[in-house]
């Protein structure tokens, strides 16, 4: 087994320690698609005994569930949808892995440990390296993950409380922002900030700012439930594109999809400032089983 490095952080007792630990200097997205005619069951064994939950977030999407004839309470495919001159694309796939660590050393061989581990029956279809920058800032250069809930409150939103073997699993939501950096940098700063709702180097709210501003159109508190959810997203960068891997844990999938819906204007018609400088690519639901005795409760799949 390999054991890397995380920082831990106060949690529900059967929760995977990684959930509401803090942003990693260096992350790792990484999604699998199943291989036909192969066992699903074996492969899942082997990384339940043969992964430690250091290494970060483990996701079981809807894929995986339907293929072993099994039902998750709460889980279900990332939905695509249409707004007024946006999309929310869907590429739900069957497991997905945030790992991290201090370094990329590290991250590489938690990558080669986990695809050898489920090789006979998942292919990789993804990979993605993220990083911290500035302090938790986006490449916007405005800080990101501002109303995250702490506490109590924290866990209350990314932790199921109730049902057995369900008790501290969570509800994992990735997806992909292509940012037109050059596009955003030629706005004004006055713009840029009208469009996200704060100032940038003070992170002050705008008061006035526009009902398409970004901090109005997600503001968790102003949902019917409060739509609370802990935000872990990390930017990432490649020789020709940029952008934010939007990671958040949430107890029950309806809080980031009510919120989604409203950015992409399905509620009152308005959309979110984001789309104007950037616009999502990807798209997955994941359930994150509950831990027991260091290892993935994964007793509602059969295994």
């Amino acid at each position: 087994m390999v054991r890397l490095w995380a920082k831990r952080a106060p949690m529900t007792e059967n929760a995977q320690p990684s959930i509401l630990a803090d942003r990693p200097p260096v992350g790792r997205t990484l999604t699998f698609r199943i291989a036909p005619e192969t066992d699903v069951l074996g492969a899942l064994r082997r990384l339940r005994d043969g992964v430690s939950l250091d290494c970060g977030v483990i996701g079981i999407g809807e894929p995986v569930v339907l293929a072993l004839g099994k039902s998750i309470p709460g889980l279900r495919t990332f939905p695509a949808m249409s707004g007024p001159a946006c999309s929310v694309p869907s590429t739900q796939d069957a497991l997905c892995f945030l790992l991290r660590g201090p370094d990329r050393g590290h991250v590489f061989d938690l990558t080669q440990h986990i695809r050898e581990l489920v090789a006979d029956a998942f292919l990789l279809a993804d990979s993605n390296d993220t990083f911290t920058y500035q302090e938790g800032r986006d490449l916007t250069r405005f800080e990101d993950g501002t109303e995250n809930p702490t506490g109590e409150l924290a866990v209350k939103s990314a932790i199921v409380s109730e049902g057995k073997h369900m008790r501290g699993s969570s509800f994992l939501v990735v997806q992909r922002w292509v940012h037109d950096l050059v596009r955003f940098r030629r706005f004004s700063v006055e713009r840029r900030e009208l469009l996200i709702g704060r100032r940038a180097d003070s992170n002050e709210e705008i008061e006035d700012a526009p009902e398409s501003a970004h901090v109005k159109r997600s503001e968790q508190e102003s949902f019917e439930p409060p739509a609370f959810m802990i935000r872990r997203s990390m930017p990432w960068a490649t020789a020709t594109q940029e952008g934010l891997e939007f990671i958040a844990q949430v107890e029950s999938l309806d809080r980031f999809e009510i919120m989604m819906r409203r950015m992409a204007g399905l509620e009152d018609g308005i959309v979110d400032g984001l789309f104007m400088f950037s616009r999502p690519v990807s798209g997955g639901y994941y359930w994150c089983p509950p831990s027991e005795n260091g290892r993935l409760d994964l007793t509602l799949l059969g295994v």
